[in-house]
């Protein structure tokens, strides 16, 4: 028990670690408001699509492709979102609520957390698996984000550019690094020494300034708590990843496919859903809440979830 114990911390205690050093850095003055907008502007345009690029291109695509567990993925989070999005969220008696709550309940912060929890536990090897998993599930999650958030919207007539948004969701660098890496390595193309070195100096900035951003942009004073803020936080750190989960254990899944579904699905609730949702006319104090409420509880829910998984040897 003690050393599964031990592995579970071993994978989220560095992560939560780094996180809680850029509140820390953040309150002393070290970092600050517009080194942590910069630096998440930076890791999500240059650094992680470097990460993705080059541990891509350097993968054979041509066997064992994670087809089960994406397609697995794909569906449950469908049947998630419209359980969440149809029948809980609809409870909730302020309609400017909803399109938050439903969002803040099923949208998970892969790029960052996620990955950097499927690293620390599997390392490299599990890129490829992890990495189309990130590609599809971004596109899907930003998809169902756009259609609950006008759904709820409080004032229906507000009027939505579509077409700009999904043209959006195909220019994000990641699914673009993704989608480049994947290519090439099918190809067979050989990418030069030079740039591969180079693009792993800016992989290994990564996820120490990705996590030392996320740290410093969470608003603890930012809490306003109501019914909505626990059952979206409840969700995302317990009912959501256990019942997806539970499907793909059920399914078959085990092993790192199994720890990346989990790792994925347990992760807080991405940061991209705060300006969304004030874009879209939905109560973004309450998206504010649920990314730092589920930031700072997924430490001991994922720690223990690991520890569980580990225990029954599914992982």
């Amino acid at each position: 028990m003690m050393t599964d114990l031990g592995f579970s911390l071993a994978i989220t205690a560095p992560i939560f670690s780094m996180l809680g050093f850029g509140i820390l850095f953040k309150r002393v003055g070290w970092i600050s408001d517009e080194f942590a907008s910069v630096g998440a502007d930076l890791v999500f345009k240059v650094t992680l699509p470097c990460l993705l690029f080059i541990k891509l291109v350097e993968t054979d695509f041509l066997h064992n492709l994670p087809v089960k567990l994406v397609g697995y993925a794909v569906l449950a989070t469908l049947l998630v979102f419209v359980f969440i999005d149809r029948v809980i969220a609809l409870h909730l008696d302020n309609r400017f609520d909803r399109g938050a709550f439903v969002q803040g309940a099923f949208r998970s912060n892969m790029g960052i957390i996620g990955l950097a929890f499927c690293l620390s536990a599997f390392g490299d090897k599990v890129v490829a698996a992890a990495s189309i998993y990130l590609a599809v599930l971004t596109a899907l999650f930003n998809v169902l984000a756009v259609i609950t958030l006008t759904g709820h919207q409080t004032h229906p007539t507000t009027q939505t550019s579509y077409s700009k948004i999904f043209i959006n969701i195909g220019k994000n660098p990641l699914i673009l690094a993704i989608i480049a890496g994947v290519l090439i390595s099918l190809s067979g193309l050989k990418v030069p020494e030079f740039f591969l070195t180079t693009g792993g100096y800016f992989a290994r900035m990564t996820l120490p300034l990705a996590l030392l951003c996320a740290g410093a942009s969470i608003r603890l004073h930012e809490f306003h708590a109501s019914k909505a803020l626990y059952w979206a936080s409840a969700g995302k750190l317990l009912f959501v990843p256990l019942a997806i989960t539970l499907g793909g254990i059920f399914i078959g899944l085990r092993g790192e496919h199994l720890g990346v579904l989990y790792l994925m699905c347990a992760s807080p609730t991405a940061a991209a859903s705060y300006p969304m949702t004030q874009a879209m006319g939905g109560n973004h104090h309450l998206a504010a809440a649920i990314i730092a409420a589920t930031s700072l509880g997924s430490l001991v829910f994922t720690t223990l979830g690991i520890f569980l998984l580990r225990s029954f040897q599914l992982i």
